[in-house]
């Protein structure tokens, strides 16, 4: 029997996504699939990977901002030309949701990542007078790609947003079996809180600021705050860079995923100090399993899903939006007291093993795309 097929294709994502790339491509490629993974190597300053048993990397352009059409062209070029070779296409933009229309493809799923409609609100290139009628347009082609394709989803609240029954598949992650405690000093005998994630103004890159330079101020430099992830917007990044100049923070930038996954490892807290927008409020924000993942205490904002998790592990401590005083009290008391840390943390750590690990959630992925695969055309 041949090695099932299948095509994935982002225009907006880093190749090295960890849902896509490090989560449901790996678990294809374990199981035995020859996956075509089309995404903007180039447009990320990524090379495509060589070497790697059963995957065909290719290069797409890059969506970002206002310049899209060129990407969704590039896009359809490559759906029509490979699409028919595969037996499932897997789609994880919503601008790829009509890259399709007219094109002679197999089963397509799309993977929705994050709720259509309330992301518009968040585009800072979306002028004020669109964000409605653009919102429109997000729910009609939620609608339409209901019709036309197989829908999965990031995360269940998503799914009062569509009219049937769609496959959940969770941003779980990988879970360490044994990480190291809490509170275990770097090299420089420093404690390291961290922020894991994208970097936006509603994501709280303010508040990190703010955080990092009383932290370092008030525990005499014994603490710092290391900032992993990419930054939206020129003046987010100017914001970033001027914090790093003055040391208030390290800010390391994107990593892959195993990298920034292992920059968790010994941290005395991890930070999720997400603003009360509508994106959010549904969904459970990835950095959060993550942290309990690695062991690692929890400060979060009081959004639904991060405060269900938090509380009932017993992993972190929830402070109020914005509430900067708030969150250094919180990181000053686990400076004091490293074992109280590593303890939280083995709390979160012992529900993230029992229900939050990648390595069981990935085969409902797996076996769903298979038999796909092999339904009758």
């Amino acid at each position: 029997m041949s090695p099932r097929r299948i095509l994935v294709v982002t225009v907006v994502h880093h190749p090295e996504d960890a849902r896509i790339r490090h989560r449901q491509v790996t678990s294809l490629l374990e199981a035995g699939w020859q996956v075509t993974f089309a995404a903007p190597f180039t447009g990320h300053g990524v090379e495509q990977p060589t070497g790697v048993p059963g995957l065909t990397p290719v290069d797409v352009t890059r969506s970002t901002g206002r310049r899209r059409l060129a990407a969704q062209r590039d896009a359809r070029r490559v759906l029509r030309e490979l699409g028919p070779r595969h037996d499932v296409v897997l789609l994880h933009d919503p601008e790829l949701v009509p890259a399709t229309l007219g094109v002679s493809l197999p089963v397509t799923v799309w993977d929705v990542h994050e709720d259509t409609r309330a992301v518009v609100a968040l585009r800072s290139w979306v002028p004020d007078r669109l964000r409605g009628p653009l919102a429109s347009v997000a729910s009609a082609l939620e609608r339409s790609a209901e019709r036309r394709m197989v829908l999965i989803l990031a995360d269940e609240d998503y799914a009062d947003r569509f009219a049937q029954e769609h496959l959940v598949v969770p941003n779980t992650t990988p879970v360490p079996t044994d990480p190291p405690p809490a509170g275990t000093p770097d090299d420089q005998g420093r404690l390291r809180v961290v922020y894991l994630g994208s970097l936006a103004r509603e994501r709280g890159v303010a508040e990190l600021v703010a955080v990092g330079e009383q932290l370092r101020r008030r525990s005499g430099g014994r603490a710092v705050l290391q900032v992993v992830g990419p930054a939206h917007g020129a003046a987010v990044t100017a914001q970033l860079e001027e914090a790093q100049e003055q040391g208030h923070l390290e800010w390391i930038g994107f990593l892959p995923a195993r990298e920034a996954l292992g920059r968790l490892d010994g941290a005395l807290a991890g930070l999720s100090l997400l603003h009360d927008v509508a994106n959010f409020r549904p969904s459970m924000p990835t950095k959060v399993v993550e942290y309990i993942a690695h062991g690692i205490p929890v400060v979060t904002t009081p959004l639904p899903r991060a405060v269900e998790l938090v509380e009932r592990s017993g992993s972190g401590v929830v402070v109020p939006f914005h509430d900067v005083d708030r969150t250094v009290e919180t990181l000053m008391g686990w400076v004091e007291d490293p074992e109280g840390a590593a303890e939280t943390g083995r709390r979160g750590h012992a529900l993230a093993a029992r229900e939050l690990d990648w390595s069981v959630h990935s085969r409902a992925f797996v076996d769903a795309m298979g038999r796909l695969a092999d339904a009758p055309r």
